[in-house]
């Protein structure tokens, strides 16, 4: 690592120290004075302590919120005004880009290229729904009677948001910039593990000009500032992105005031590959959809579907690639794939390799712990592929959340797609062929909301994002994601005013 990035990496690890919450506008500690160490998961060791805020604390958040939505006057600043205060936070991400990425890299624990490439993303986002908040959102109507009829788009108000570790920032900001761009206000709170990146956004957003009350950050336990988050009668609406079972939990709460509920959950995403595949393609994208943020990512590529004719072939190449993986601490510029968030995410992996081997399933490679080379103090898991899977097996159906690829084989394209459609997820899924007819028969069977031909992974801002039946409800990113927070209402103007007639006069 260069002299550059060591800098950076202090500078990032001093702002944040003793990091606290911001609230209408004001850095403040937890009412309780509570603090949460926060670790780098490549050597365990502490790199800040934070504010751990409660109940008290979402309860002043939601209501500085509310005020800043009902009373002064955000949802009426014109729209370019606040597109102006978007682009002012790209213009700031993208000259803290570099740290930013270190500060993720450090707290979260991916290799500093995935960082970097997040970085960007946060920064685009920005601008991008600054774009969106200036363009048309409403519709006219020709109906009859002397009347106009029209729609107009308005925010929705009050928005709680949760984030989940895996991707600190830029899940962060896919979820602050559409906001702020349809004119809502918010709270948000980060994951436990990783606050870092998103207190320095909100030191941003400071800087930038944002008026108090309008965006919120509470640090704490989803059991305590989570729960106020998605019940509170003065939240409008609850976005979360995180396991299919907290989400469960979510939208029960919110069910009791009727809130709007936006839910990116969980997958266990097929990767299908027929014998007509361009091979190397295949095994390429094999390993970056599983192995790619040590497959903590919930789109990822947990079950390879081979066709039968290529299976050996296909094996063997993809574990001798898989053992190749330079596995190690993120800040190292040769690292390919990094530590698991924690060690309980780490040991929960590891258990469901257990559950792995007492099903019957055969190790192709990996299924231990790495503790050689310097990564004794970290959490870091082989890559690991098993094969000779079951449907029903758990580590089939399950989402297991990091680096394990479970194998399954066809030999007809409607075993394939059966294969494919048969567990509780419907996120993603990919598939590849040359032949193109057979791509598209077999893309649209796909019960799944994102979806890939001869690639795997590569999302866009411009376009939806969000799954099928356990894996969620409503969409980010794109405009579909721009109009989950906006109302939609219907105003009729009578072009004739007069009485109606209806009950007569006597």
């Amino acid at each position: 690592m260069g002299t550059k990035r060591v800098t950076e990496a202090s500078e990032a690890v001093q702002t944040t120290r003793l990091s606290r919450m911001y609230i209408d506008g004001k850095w403040m500690d937890s009412l309780s004075k509570k603090t949460r160490d926060v670790l780098n998961p490549a050597t365990g060791e502490c790199i800040g302590t934070v504010a751990e805020g409660g109940a008290e604390e979402a309860e002043m958040a939601i209501r500085a919120a509310r005020r800043a939505f009902d009373e002064d006057g955000w949802p009426e600043r014109h729209a370019r005004e606040r597109a102006e205060l978007l682009h002012r936070v790209a213009d700031l991400l993208e000259e803290n880009a570099e740290q930013f990425a270190v500060l993720d890299t450090l707290n979260n624990g991916k290799p500093l290229r995935e960082s970097r490439y997040d970085a960007e993303d946060a920064a685009n986002q920005f601008r991008y729904f600054a774009g969106l908040a200036t363009k048309p959102k409403g519709q006219t109507y020709d109906v009859p009677d002397d009347m106009q009829a029209m729609v107009v788009r308005e925010p929705i108000g009050v928005v709680s948001q949760i984030i989940p570790w895996n991707y600190p920032l830029v899940m962060a900001t896919q979820k602050i910039a559409p906001a702020l761009a349809a004119g809502c206000t918010l709270v948000i709170k980060p994951a436990e593990q990783t606050p870092l990146s998103l207190i320095r956004l909100f030191e941003l957003l400071d800087e930038a000009g944002l008026p108090a009350g309008v965006a919120n950050l509470v640090l704490g336990a989803g059991e305590t500032v989570g729960a106020v988050m998605s019940r509170h009668p003065l939240v409008d609406k609850v976005a979360f992105t995180g396991g299919t079972d907290t989400g469960i939990a979510i939208m029960k709460a919110a069910a009791d005031t009727v809130k709007k509920v936006g839910l990116e959950l969980g997958g266990k995403s097929p990767n299908i590959v027929f014998a007509d595949a361009d091979f190397e393609t295949a095994v390429d994208y094999a390993l970056f959809g599983i192995f790619s943020n040590q497959g903590q990512v919930c789109s990822a590529g947990s079950r390879l579907l081979l066709e039968k004719t290529i299976y050996d072939r296909f094996i063997a190449e993809l574990a001798e690639r898989a053992q190749q993986i330079t596995v190690g601490p993120g800040m190292d510029e040769s690292t390919e794939m990094g530590p698991l968030i924690s060690e309980e995410q780490m040991n929960r992996v590891l258990s469901y390799i257990e559950i792995g081997k007492k099903e019957g399933a055969s190790l192709l490679c990996g299924g231990y712990r790495l503790t050689e080379n310097g990564l004794e103090h970290g959490f870091f898991i082989a890559p690991t592929i098993f094969t000779d899977t079951k449907p029903d097996m758990r580590i089939v159906q399950e989402e297991i959340f990091g680096p394990v690829l479970v194998i399954q084989t066809f030999e007809t394209e409607e075993e394939a797609i059966r294969l494919a459609n048969g567990t509780r997820y419907g996120l993603a899924g990919a598939v590849f062929t040359s032949d193109g007819a057979k791509a598209q028969r077999v893309i649209r069977k796909l019960r799944a909301g994102i979806t890939w031909i001869n690639t795997y992974h590569p999302t866009f801002n411009e376009a939806p994002w969000g799954g099928y039946k356990q894996s969620g409800i409503g969409r980010e990113l794109g405009t579909y994601g721009f109009e989950e927070y906006l109302e939609t209402k219907q105003i009729n103007v009578n072009l004739n005013v007069q009485p109606s007639g209806w009950f007569q006069k006597k």
